[in-house]
């Protein structure tokens, strides 16, 4: 999930384990199966598209960053040859869309007469291109609009994963906690920690949800769910695991964490293990993460630990399983293609803001969380039933009236 860390030749644990993941999957579809003679389908079954789709995007995680790392690094302000482009190029779409947005809202209004006047035929409607008009002028906001946000959140993610890289934190500082278990364990409990705030805030704001709904697009649960992984990291921004170096742990070392972290957290993608016992207190378990999948409302945003459960008891997150977990997303996606699971969000982000009439939606759109945007779906919806609208060829306008 980062792409802070170092660029080196560091084994990957996650690579390795490649076979054991193979094994386990067998092991676990041969049992399932082997049940299914005597029970109804469950949701921890293997289908056939189901699994593909997940192996899919498993592969997809691990080639995806080495190709898009090689595409964003021109354009990474401070050190690509195009990065002052880009972030020219933002700010010049976000001033042409403020203006589109005050042409439109201009024309939408229409002329007011001066003050103490009253028009000379004011019952006598006039022609008028006013319409044409107005619709080019949300055209033109919608497409800039959508350049500004992409271009200011690629610019910006794409920076602040270039200046905390371990590495770099690393080499200006001469804090070494060496390579001995203490700074190991240490290593994996600080990436444990941080790992926690980043998966909780993949779940509240709407830019980081889309790169991470791709592992909640199941509504089957099993371990190649587990290797169902995000493709788009490169598009978020999170808190550096490469801060880690800041205290001393080298950029092997938490490379290393990372390994540890992603392979316990394969193993809890499942049904076929129960609940625990007294280890649930500590750790994270596939009881505690079943909750974690589950669209149910009471599991929503529930349970974000990887390793160890402390934190959300800690800090308000955590949940018991308690009635049966609904897997997938509370809206279904309904696509095993790989680049729809990828990428649908995004699109419907990008939608949402092309279609917004203010910088304030446009925005929320984006950062506010992925509930937000029904709700704002909900309300525009309202608005327009209602009347409180003044009906464009890109969106609704909500007037005073209504919800602006």
């Amino acid at each position: 999930m980062d792409a802070t860390l170092c660029e080196g030749t560091h084994v990957d644990l996650t690579v390795i384990a490649i076979p054991a993941y193979f094994s386990t999957m067998g092991a676990e579809y041969a049992y399932l199966k082997r049940q299914a003679a005597e029970r109804a389908p469950i949701a921890g079954d293997y289908t056939r598209e189901d699994t593909l789709a997940s192996l899919a995007m498993g592969v997809g995680s691990l080639l995806a960053p080495l190709t898009l790392k090689k595409l964003v690094e021109p354009v990474t302000p401070g050190k690509g040859r195009y990065g002052k482009a880009l972030v020219v190029g933002a700010l010049g779409a976000a001033v042409a869309t403020t203006v589109a947005d005050a042409v439109a809202r201009r024309q939408e209004a229409g002329e007011l007469p001066e003050a103490g006047t009253i028009p000379e035929d004011a019952a006598a409607p006039r022609p008028t291109n006013r319409r044409s008009r107005r619709s080019l002028a949300r055209r033109i906001a919608s497409s800039t609009g959508v350049a500004a946000v992409a271009g200011g959140v690629l610019a910006a993610s794409t920076m602040w994963a270039s200046k905390t890289a371990a590495q770099k934190i690393f080499a200006n500082h001469d804090r070494d906690l060496g390579d001995g278990v203490l700074a190991n364990l240490g290593a994996i409990v600080g990436w444990d920690f941080i790992y926690y705030w980043n998966h909780r805030f993949m779940h509240e704001t709407r830019w980081l949800w889309a790169i991470h709904v791709v592992h909640h697009s199941s509504e089957h649960y099993n371990l190649s769910t587990a290797l169902r992984q995000p493709v788009l990291d490169v598009f978020g921004m999170f808190i550096p695991y490469g801060a880690l170096s800041a205290i001393g742990f080298r950029p092997d070392t938490i490379e290393t964490a990372r390994g540890v972290n992603l392979l316990y957290q394969y193993w809890i993608h499942t049904e076929t293990i129960g609940k625990l016992g007294p280890v649930e207190e500590v750790f994270n378990t596939a009881s505690h993460h079943r909750v974690h999948h589950g669209s149910n409302r009471q599991y929503l945003d529930r349970n974000h630990g990887s390793i160890l459960i402390i934190w959300d008891r800690l800090f308000g997150t955590f949940e018991r399983e308690d009635e049966p977990v609904r897997y997938g997303l509370t809206k279904n996606i309904d696509t095993y293609n790989p680049l729809k699971i990828a990428t649908h969000e995004h699109a419907d982000m990008l939608r949402d803001v092309a279609a917004s009439t203010t910088w304030r939606d446009r925005l929320q759109f984006v950062f506010r969380g992925p509930g937000w945007a029904y709700d704002r779906h909900r309300e525009m919806a309202e608005a327009v039933a209602h009347g409180d609208v003044v009906e464009t060829d890109a969106t609704p306008t909500v007037t005073a009236a209504g919800v602006a």
